[in-house]
């Protein structure tokens, strides 16, 4: 068997309806779209959502929530990956963390306490948790909002 040889199985492919050619295809006339009506005209039919005149469901159902402007996202960082990817006395800051492929490009850093630091490092971030900073603080090392 060669690449040249392969076909596909009976009925695999099959052609698309060529309509409106005379009435020799047995498709010509109206095209198979039947005698006048909505249907039988061009953008005729009715639009994805239609319920039959019913009210649809996307306007009976009552409009929630909010999306402020103003919302600022943060990147978590846990301590325990914190540990993992610096040695003492490396500086810990968006940038680092950026180069170490712990965070994205742009997003404002948040530290997390999840896990444990057993290094003095000096952490600069635009968030911490509460018990972030005394765990940090507990290892001798520092935390910096920038």
């Amino acid at each position: 068997m060669k690449l040249n040889e392969l076909k596909s199985s009976k009925g695999a492919r099959k052609r698309r309806k060529i309509v409106g050619r005379g009435p020799g295809s047995g498709h010509g006339k109206t095209s198979t779209k039947g005698h006048k009506g909505q249907l039988a005209r061009s953008g005729g039919g009715k639009g994805p959502g239609f319920e039959g005149g019913q009210m649809p469901l996307q306007r009976r159902m009552t409009k929630r929530g909010f999306k402020s402007p103003f919302k600022k996202e943060y990147q978590i960082v846990n301590l325990d990956m914190i540990d993992q990817c610096f040695k003492k006395g490396d500086p810990v800051t968006p940038e680092t963390l950026r180069e170490k492929g712990l965070i994205g490009k742009t997003a404002e850093v948040k530290v997390l306490c999840r896990g444990e630091i057993q290094k003095p490092l000096s952490i600069r971030a635009h968030k911490f948790s509460r018990s972030a900073i005394e765990k940090i603080k507990q290892a001798g090392g520092t935390a910096e909002v920038i």
